[in-house]
């Protein structure tokens, strides 16, 4: 079960940081004197959000207990019971996750308490600053909250009050999340996870209460059940093409004929002087619709008919990648309260139109907002708590069935979108540091699985940019390296972590203009050594997120023309990616722990061979499935064995899709690993029968390259 808290960034994260005064430290005898909490939102503390209350515990409090909190029977008196305290602190808290300070002992004390009472109390998730703080600083002297307060530069104030103590504990916690996050614990099941580790000590302090298992919300459950048409669809599939213009000094009384007689509620306007047979870019475009024209005849009256569409044409035209999935267009409508959009190619060419019509029988729920909330996030913060939401749609989405590599499309499409958020964020960061803007025209390209269309949610960072001009280490190029190294930093703290190879716009082998991209290629497709080549296949996955999509697109055919028929070349790149062998021995799958890396040991080889076989026979597709589909329909090569390739890509990525779910849910960090003990007989034969058909890979691609 991934349900949408597991997967929340600890930086985004939504809790109630508690703490407990008592009478005692047996939290098998203690009763509590004050309770005390404050919220975090989004990992920032709610400095407003506050809960303090005294409790009468209706039993004498020890003096050292009250040397340690000031509180005796003089201070509580008037103070509700603990069942009053409560019924306030639930009313505040709800069923927020909670962060604390050796907090098995705060929810030990609460459940005793409310079992007392006899009111409801439900162990709420929780994780551990104490013990997290020895994950990310092992060589601490101690650690105590003021130990930790000094460590991490926390003003101590009103310690060893219930209050005080929580909003200790919130800043501690907040200073904790860069150092967790460099140490592998991103998520909040992450930290849940490394908690769990001490959980042989915490067996041993008698009566002391883990923290609660994950419940799934309605809203999970909604997710779990939502209409995959949105997911399984893109809007090219359902838009109005080709697009229909109209004049701007047209008349309204001409436009609303055009709607008529086309039967269509809305028509593009154009700029003035712009030819309709020629592409229009999205920008320079504007739109007119039915509820436009009734509104001005409604203002105007019938000599309303007379003035120009251009007075009523609405600009910018709001606009939708046809590429993109259709739950993206039904949250861009919901946000901009529009009927309309606009569709575009990757060069920003109008290529149609979609409407609220075409989309009415289209029910996606909450799940739709995903696309909307990543675009329109204001900080790094927001952006962490909408990218925690993906886990839970990929687990709506399989759980319907769905075929893997369609959610793996809508996994890239999204780290596509937190890519180009975190540019414009980017470029913010550099105005308000007095970079200014963009010096030229540039696009920032996703590359590798992400441009490819199949990333699932064990993801890394694999980024460039292209700009129009400028020399190496001039002064464009400096820009865009800053603006490189605020991309990687966003996307790192959000949860996509740096690239171990490298591959990212910060470091200069990754930006620059486009004549140095394509002088890269033209010394790539020169090279005499396998070695020089390690990283340089993925660059022939890409595809741009923001910008100038023109300007990547031309790269990006440029490149293909200038590899096609460099047949040495292309051995090159096959031997860099080295011999294939899957992971089959005489019993069967062999495995490293119980696990197999089926990207490694499966998915590796497919898609290698595809890309190499796609520059072979100039094949301009990007997904994998494409690729060999196209050779296929080519009618080259053994057709049974390019069939095969594609049946395992399927199974490869929804075994290792299904088991990234499960291990987000349970807190371990999603990998490529698949672990074969838990997959039924059905799934282990499925993917045993695909690892076979790969035995024969490297001749595949060794015949293809030389008799095509």
């Amino acid at each position: 079960m991934t349900d949408r808290i597991s997967a929340t960034p600890l930086l985004a994260l939504d809790a109630v940081a508690i703490d407990t005064e008592t009478t005692s430290l047996d939290p098998n005898r203690a009763r509590i004197v004050e309770l005390g909490g404050i919220r975090v939102r989004a990992g920032r503390i709610a400095e407003n959000e506050r809960f303090r209350s005294l409790v009468d515990p209706g039993v004498p409090i020890p003096a050292e207990s009250t040397k340690i909190h000031g509180i005796d029977a003089a201070r509580l008196q008037g103070a509700p019971d603990f069942a009053a305290a409560w019924k306030d602190f639930h009313a505040f808290a709800g069923d927020a996750a909670v962060i604390g300070h050796t907090i098995d002992y705060d929810l030990a004390v609460i459940g005793g308490e409310a079992k007392r009472a006899q009111v409801a109390f439900r162990v709420p998730r929780a994780i551990d600053i104490r013990i997290l703080a020895e994950f990310a600083k092992p060589d601490l002297p101690g650690f105590s909250l003021e130990q930790l307060a000094a460590w991490l530069d926390v003003k101590v104030e009103d310690r060893h009050s219930a209050l005080g103590d929580a909003v200790m504990t919130a800043r501690v916690f907040t200073r904790l999340v860069p150092l967790l996050r460099e140490r592998g614990i991103r998520t909040f099941a992450e930290a849940e996870a490394a908690c769990r580790e001490f959980s042989e000590v915490i067996a041993q302090r008698g009566g002391w209460v883990a923290p609660g298992a994950p419940a799934q919300t309605e809203g999970e459950r909604m997710l779990a059940r939502v209409d995959t048409y949105p997911y399984r669809h893109r809007i090219r599939d359902v838009m109005s093409s080709p697009p229909l213009y109209i004049a701007a000094d047209a008349t309204l009384a001409a436009a609303m004929d055009l709607l008529m007689q086309k039967r269509v509620s809305s028509v593009f306007v154009l700029a003035d002087g712009a030819a309709p047979e020629t592409p229009q870019l999205a920008a320079d475009v504007g739109i007119l619709t039915e509820r436009d024209v009734l509104r001005a005849i409604a203002r105007g009256g019938a000599a309303t008919l007379e003035r120009k569409v251009g007075e009523f044409a609405s600009r910018p035209l709001a606009a939708a990648p046809a590429e993109a999935f259709v739950y993206r267009a039904i949250g861009r409508m919901s946000r901009l309260r529009v009927r309309h959009l606009g569709v575009a190619d990757e060069a920003g060419r109008v290529v149609g139109a979609l409407s609220a019509r075409d989309l009415l029988r289209l029910r996606a729920g909450d799940a739709v907002a995903l696309g909307d909330e990543i675009d329109e996030a204001p900080d790094v913060h927001a952006l962490g708590a909408a990218w925690a939401k993906l886990p839970a749609v990929a687990r709506g989405l399989a759980a319907e069935g769905i075929d893997a590599r369609d959610v793996a499309a809508v996994i890239s499409r999204e780290l596509g979108a937190l890519t180009r958020r975190a540019a414009i964020l980017g470029e913010a960061r550099m105005r308000e540091a007095g970079e200014g803007t963009p010096p030229v025209p540039y696009a920032v390209l996703v590359l590798g699985s992400a441009g490819r269309g199949e990333s699932l949610l064990a993801m890394d960072q694999d980024n460039a940019i292209i700009f129009t001009e400028g020399d190496p280490d001039g002064p464009a190029d400096r820009w865009f390296a800053k603006l490189g190294t605020h991309i990687a930093d966003i996307l790192h703290e959000v949860g996509v972590p740096y690239c171990k190879g490298g591959v990212m716009a910060k470091n200069a082998g990754w930006r620059g203009s486009a004549r140095l991209w394509r002088e890269r290629v033209a010394d790539w497709i020169g090279r005499s050594s396998p070695q020089d080549l390690l990283s340089v296949d993925i660059f022939f996955d890409f595809r741009a997120v923001h910008g100038d999509g023109a300007l990547a697109e031309s790269l990006w055919r440029d490149a293909l023309d200038m590899a096609k028929g460099q047949l040495a070349f292309l051995k090159l790149l096959a031997e860099a990616a080295g011999p294939f062998e899957p992971p089959l021995g005489f019993f069967g799958i062999k495995t490293d722990n119980g696990r197999v890396d089926l990207k490694r040991g499966g998915l590796f080889g497919i898609v290698a061979t595809a890309r190499i076989l796609a520059l072979r026979f100039h094949v301009a597709e990007r997904s994998t499935r494409r690729r060999l589909e196209a050779v296929k329909a080519m009618k080259i090569g053994a057709e049974r064995d390019l069939d095969a390739f594609v049946e395992a890509h399927g199974i490869l990525l929804d075994a290792v899709l299904d088991q990234q779910l499960v291990d987000i849910a349970a807190g371990r960090p999603p990998s490529n690993k698949v672990e074969v003990a838990r997959l039924d007989r059905a799934a282990k034969q499925r993917l045993l029968e695909s690892l076979r058909n790969l035995k024969h890979i490297n001749n595949t691609v060794r015949d293809l390259l030389t008799g095509g």
